[in-house]
């Protein structure tokens, strides 16, 4: 079914995944302003990355919606009715096509990279996200972002190797919090990834484990009392996260979030995103 742009596009909008789509942006926005980038570099590297996220969040929804519509997801805009498959699909293709001037127009090292990230993310939908290695999309993606902004730069450096680490690290922890809500009728539709693999109680417990080793090597990577504390912190919620799950499932991922958040903090606050 297609649904008319001026009536479909709010559905369209919801299809994309806006809170991952935005998340990731804004951090690569902030990740801009730590490297010293230049405002015209600053806005292209910004929209290339909103490009390819609205790539990535409408095809996740393109591909999944026949597995959807069996799992009665009825929140979702395609499952609802509210906007078509092909319409979302259609979107899916225009922004990758946008993503790829945009990313290259960053330079052609960083826009390669980030590239990379997209299609690191494309191979999830498509195929990965029901493997044993579903995680490896996410890290390879998140680990992107920081290289990207660097080598936008003059003189394309790369970022301190510690800082792409974290940046993985913190991918895998967003693909166990991602998944845990949906691990059960993911396993009632054959979905079989990493994450669905361990089940959902190892899951929470393991969900704060990539975020606070992230944390803690950004405060190996510069050393100081501003990364003991975050250190500290992470610590704190991500055991208060895991306790609190086993009568409050949703509390493990809003530690999880609540971890992740301070290392982004941590890694701005550190400005050591260019070594």
């Amino acid at each position: 079914m297609s649904v008319p742009w001026p009536r479909g596009a709010p559905a369209l909008l919801r299809a994309c995944h806006p809170g991952p789509t935005a998340a990731v942006t804004l951090l690569v926005a902030g990740l801009s302003v730590a490297a010293g980038l230049g405002g015209y570099g600053r806005v292209l590297a910004v929209a290339a990355v909103l490009a390819g996220q609205l790539s990535v969040g409408w095809s996740n929804d393109a591909v999944d919606a026949a597995r959807d519509t069996a799992a009665g997801r009825t929140a979702k805009p395609v499952v609802g009715g509210a906007v078509g498959a092909r319409t979302v699909r259609t979107a899916a293709l225009a922004a990758l096509a946008l993503c790829v001037p945009l990313s290259l127009g960053c330079g052609v090292l960083a826009g390669a990279v980030h590239l990379v990230g997209v299609a690191a993310a494309w191979a999830y939908n498509l195929r990965l996200k029901r493997t044993v290695l579903s995680w490896l999309p996410y890290a390879v993606g998140f680990a992107s972002l920081p290289a990207f902004v660097t080598l936008a730069l003059p003189g394309a450096p790369w970022p301190p190797w510690w800082v792409t680490a974290a940046a993985a690290l913190v991918g895998v922890g967003a693909h166990l919090g991602n998944v845990l809500p949906d691990i059960a009728s993911d396993l009632a539709l054959g979905v079989r990834g990493w994450p669905q693999r361990l089940g959902p109680g190892t899951v929470r417990l393991l969900l704060p484990v990539p975020l606070v080793a992230a944390t803690v090597l950004l405060a190996l990577g510069r050393p100081g009392a501003l990364g003991a504390a975050a250190v500290a912190l992470a610590l704190v919620t991500a055991v208060g996260g895991a306790l609190r799950g086993r009568h409050r499932p949703e509390a493990a991922f809003l530690a999880a979030v609540v971890v992740a958040v301070l290392d982004v903090a941590l890694l701005l606050a550190q400005g050591a995103v260019r070594g």
